[in-house]
């Protein structure tokens, strides 16, 4: 009597494919299709901004990344590898961001530029105007403070968790009369 030498167990075409899969080397594969939810995909390039989820989004040297309200500021702050008017390395120390900060250059080329002015004669009038631009900006600050203040409640939770009304005066005149100080003070 011969022994039988097959194998009596019947495979599922799902482990014939993944056994396919192995030997072929494609270990990855899927090896059924499966009914249900497909995600929609969009596929963004780089500089593309797009909403999602209430978020701006960008695509920046090929990374996802969301757009906040500081980007402006930090464009501002960071300093670029290179200056933008002369094209020479910008080294990072303090004078360097400081002018950069200023002026959108760096030292050397502030330098030139009022060495130039400096000759021309128009100094005390470029420095008037930067110490008007600098007032100026200080006093825009100061009333956008100040209208903050005015739409602020006048309640506050203490630490403890009471609510506190805080009176006192009349916050409407007391504004009215700020106003109209930032008023003259501009003309």
């Amino acid at each position: 009597m011969e022994k039988e030498t097959y194998l009596k167990k019947e495979f599922t075409s799902k482990e014939v494919n993944r056994m396919r899969n192995l030997i072929t080397g494609k270990v990855g594969d899927k090896t059924q299709t499966l009914g249900g939810y497909e995600k929609k995909t969009n596929v963004y390039l780089e500089g593309d901004i797009w909403e999602e989820r209430g978020k701006s989004w960008t695509i920046k040297r090929g990374i996802k990344q969301s757009i906040t309200k500081l980007d402006k500021l930090k464009q501002l702050v960071v300093l670029p590898l290179c200056c933008p008017e002369c094209k020479k390395p910008i080294k990072v120390n303090d004078i360097e961001k400081k002018m950069y900060g200023i002026h959108g250059t760096c030292f050397s080329c502030v330098l030139e530029k009022e060495q130039q002015i400096k000759n021309s004669g128009d100094w005390e009038d470029y420095e008037s105007g930067k110490v008007k631009a600098s007032r100026f900006t200080s006093l825009e600050d100061f009333e956008e403070a100040v209208d903050s203040w005015f739409k602020d409640k006048d309640t506050f939770v203490t630490e403890a968790g009471d609510i506190e009304t805080w009176t006192g005066g009349d916050k409407q005149k007391l504004y009215d009369q700020i106003k109209d100080e930032i008023r003259n003070l501009k003309k």
